[in-house]
């Protein structure tokens, strides 16, 4: 039997390029989440139903709250302390100075406070991504093979283990996850063959599963810690990015979902793609935790 109670629907009609990203922020009771073409950072609170957004000076792939306040952003100019107070983006440091067509593109935050991110070719052809981890000293630190697009990190909820993305290869890593922040142990968590759809951003639940979106894959997966299927979300739309738990007790699914890849008659025949999607579980997701900058 699944997980899954509900069928996704359209909670927040953007149509938009790219949404991405998308964060429970317990301490607001709100969901955050990006449009990386549309340099834009939404935020959606769904018991008042506000809605809100913000522009960003770049590309942006992602929003996580800080523990000493606001946010910290992945921009394709780096990392910068973002203030929704008075919208203003601060620079941090930029992983990849020598690499201009790179850009930020996804991220999490593990259970010790470290944030971890991907960055990726902008053009989607060139294997010069990596995953960093941001380091104590302010630095950030490269930390797997080099690929076209990354996607992750996702952490389990022990701690333990590491899961990163090589979309474009189609596969899902895991790694183990030291105390010290180094990975060891890499090995292929998962396959996705392309005609099934790109595995795109990845979150796990309290079972410790991992959830994928697949992008032109018209789905959402669900994997066992062992790597085995358990299920998959069926979706109106093509390009699902990411999904995050969120509500009071983290058992409703909220899902980022695209539309650049489509031509204006496929737009007009799939108005929902592009829009924030909401679906409901009986198994919760996990609390995030604020990064903890400086460990």
């Amino acid at each position: 039997m699944g997980v899954v109670t509900s069928a996704p629907e359209s909670v927040w009609s953007l149509a938009a390029p790219l949404l991405e990203g998308p964060v429970w922020v317990a301490r607001d009771a709100a969901l955050w989440f990006v449009c990386i073409k549309t340099h834009k950072v939404f935020r959606y609170d769904p018991a008042r139903g506000d809605k809100r957004s913000w522009d960003a000076p770049a590309q942006v792939g992602f929003v996580l709250p800080a523990e000493r306040g606001g946010f910290i952003a992945g921009l394709q100019t780096g990392l910068a302390r973002f203030d929704p107070e008075d919208g203003s983006f601060t620079p941090l440091v930029d992983p990849e100075p020598h690499l201009p067509g790179n850009r930020l593109n996804d991220s999490t935050v593990d259970p010790a406070g470290r944030l971890w991110l991907g960055t990726m070719d902008d053009s989607e052809a060139d294997d010069s991504g990596a995953i960093y981890r941001l380091a104590g000293d302010g630095s950030c630190r490269a930390s797997s093979p080099p690929c076209s697009i990354t996607n992750g990190p996702a952490v389990s909820p022990d701690g333990a283990t590491l899961y990163h993305i090589d979309t474009l290869g189609g596969l899902i890593y895991a790694c183990d996850l030291g105390e010290d922040g180094a990975l060891t142990n890499r090995r292929v968590f998962a396959r996705i063959p392309n005609e099934e759809g790109y595995p795109d951003g990845p979150t796990v639940d309290a079972e410790g599963c991992l959830w994928v979106g697949l992008y032109k894959g018209s789905a959402v997966r669900r994997y066992s810690p062992g790597g085995d299927l358990l299920e998959a979300v069926p979706f109106p739309v093509d390009a699902i990015t990411k999904i995050a738990f969120g509500g009071p007790d983290l058992k409703t699914v909220y899902a980022t979902t695209a539309n650049k890849h489509l031509s204006p008659e496929e737009k007009a025949e799939n108005p929902t793609a592009g829009d924030l999607f909401r679906f409901t579980v009986s198994v919760p997701g996990v609390a995030g935790t604020l990064i903890r900058e400086g460990c």
